[in-house]
């Protein structure tokens, strides 16, 4: 009869625990300014939140941006061409993560390791842990922080 009881309440605790892992909020990876600063979040499905939380944009999976309003704002295209919401490109990020304006010029570079350079490879962010194409998009031509 212990045995019945210390195993339900064994079953109990694990299936309460695998119900509080399941209902936590998506943690997004954090966005940080060269001085290490918090300045945004992009969880993993794509929601861009500022350093307060607050939703400001979505990165769709189908390449398309948008807005908090969920309004389109932007696409990213596999080959890496980024476009305004009219379809007009503004930009290209390559897979070596170098990123460049419309007229080809470099505007900047996604390191492997989440670490972001301007055109003159100074740092100007980290975002580790998120997709190359949504740091690239968040720095340089979406949700661009203040320099």
């Amino acid at each position: 009869m212990g045995f019945e009881i210390e195993m339900t309440t064994r079953i109990w605790i694990l299936l309460a625990f695998a119900l509080t892992l399941f209902c936590l909020p998506a943690a997004g990876q954090t966005v940080e300014d060269s001085s290490r600063r918090t300045i945004g979040y992009i969880s993993t499905s794509g929601t861009v939140e500022d350093k307060s939380r607050r939703t400001i944009g979505y990165f769709r999976d189908s390449g398309v941006v948008e807005d908090s309003s969920r309004r389109t704002i932007g696409h990213i295209r596999e080959d890496g061409t980024v476009e305004d919401s009219s379809r007009r490109t503004i930009g290209y990020i390559r897979s070596s993560g170098e990123v460049e304006d419309g007229s080809r010029r470099t505007l900047g570079y996604i390191r492997n390791d989440g670490t972001v350079e301007d055109g003159s490879r100074r740092t100007k962010g980290f975002a580790k842990g998120i997709k190359r194409e949504w740091a690239a998009a968040f720095f340089f031509f979406f949700f661009r922080p203040a320099d």
